[in-house]
């Protein structure tokens, strides 16, 4: 008998579980996961008031950081460790100091090590803030270490549920 296998969207939730157990800068930054899916991501952030500049806007850095992080989330939603081969963003409008940022990071090609993701940055009422590009590249490893040698060990294509509850668990993170 086996043990049933893992969907990839039980997949990219256990993958973002792990990391956002892991990313104290997301943490410290309030930014939360909305909605994680394979090669797609929607995360949010308060414009607080230490993250205004001199103009009374959100510093850039800040909605590059939200952009950043849900294309890390995107990238890496197939377990396969996977970094920022390079970036862009254009900074449309000003976000200010009590708006929600959502930022909305799609897919738009993988192939081989490489992939390129676009994501969005909006106020919550739908004003686009910022559009960022960014390309990525598949490194040695794995987000939950183990989980695809395990699976293959058990006779798996996909992992079992089971083990990756157990192993986001001890790594830290609370099942939600």
């Amino acid at each position: 008998m086996t043990a049933p296998h893992l969907d990839p969207q039980a997949l990219a939730d256990a993958v973002a579980q792990a990391m956002r157990s892991r990313d104290r800068t997301s943490q410290g930054l309030g930014i939360q996961i909305l909605s994680v899916k394979p090669g797609y991501a929607l995360v949010a952030m308060p414009v607080r008031a230490d993250m205004v500049n001199s103009h009374r806007t959100c510093h850039g850095g800040f909605i590059f950081t939200l952009a950043d992080c849900a294309f890390a989330y995107a990238c890496n939603s197939y377990n396969q460790n996977t970094v920022a081969s390079s970036c862009n963003i254009d900074f449309l409008a000003p976000a200010l100091e009590g708006e929600l940022l959502e930022a909305e990071a799609v897919e738009r090609s993988l192939a081989g090590r490489t992939g390129v993701y676009d994501i969005t940055v909006r106020t919550r009422s739908g004003k686009t803030v910022s559009l960022f590009r960014g390309k990525s590249y598949r490194i040695k490893g794995e987000v939950i270490a183990g989980l695809q040698e395990g699976a293959a060990e058990n006779g798996h294509c996909r992992p079992d549920p089971q083990s990756i509850a157990l192993t986001v668990t001890m790594a830290g993170s609370s099942p939600s």
